[in-house]
């Protein structure tokens, strides 16, 4: 990954560490709203409030920006599976793991666009994560979901598109947010609503799964 200029200085101050999360900030809010193609230098300087020749200080081109930030955004994306515990109560896992993919649907919804828009454009800049450590965890945590329906703990299902289905369930509610807003209508599109998505979602995967409920144990 190209690192922002100011990044490899040997003296890094607090004052480039701020100028870089301000560009960041500011070109994360075009790419979400213009993807990476339609997005300019121009218009994240003018965003961030600063001169173009000062913004390049910092980050050289675009494409260094929209790196950082995708890098950034997979980062963040993961932790919830990073959380999936083998030896946790798998009804309590899943409900877990739906809960925090909602909530980050919510909290990060410029996030969500410019990954569901890097993907759609074929992962150009994270193909290598995606083949590499994507993989790697979905296969660790694809065998986790095996042992607990080895176990009988829930019915045998495809792993991996479970997990799929879940990423595809979850993050609608931040690629779609204005349909679903406009569908539901005012008095259910408030933020009510990612409670009323959590517990049918809870409802739909914790149900096909056949998953009893047990107390977590202490």
């Amino acid at each position: 990954m190209a690192l922002p200029r100011a990044a490899r200085t040997q003296r890094r101050t607090r004052i480039q560490e701020a100028k870089e999360e301000q560009i960041l900030e500011a070109a994360l809010e075009v790419f979400s709203l213009h993807g990476f193609r339609g997005a300019t230098v121009d218009q994240i300087a003018e965003v961030a409030g600063m001169s173009k020749p000062n913004l390049l200080y910092y980050f050289r081109t675009k494409e260094t920006m929209h790196r950082a930030l995708i890098t950034r955004v997979l980062d963040t994306w993961l932790d919830p599976l990073r959380e999936f515990d083998a030896e946790g109560n798998p009804v309590s896992e899943i409900r877990s793991y739906i809960r925090r993919k909602l909530e980050m649907a919510r909290d990060f919804p410029r996030e969500s666009r410019l990954f569901a828009n890097e993907i759609l454009q074929g992962a150009p800049n994270i193909e290598d994560e995606l083949k590499g450590p994507l993989k790697s965890l979905v296969d660790e945590k694809a065998e986790v979901i095996r042992s607990w329906a080895k176990a009988g703990k829930i019915a045998k299902c495809d792993p991996y598109h479970l997990i799929f289905s879940i990423w595809s369930t979850t993050q609608h509610y931040a690629d779609f947010d204005v349909q679903v807003r406009a569908v539901l209508g005012q008095g259910q599109s408030g933020e009510g609503r990612f409670e009323d998505a959590a517990r049918f979602l809870e409802q739909l995967f914790l149900g096909g799964l056949n998953v009893s409920e047990q107390p977590s144990e202490a």
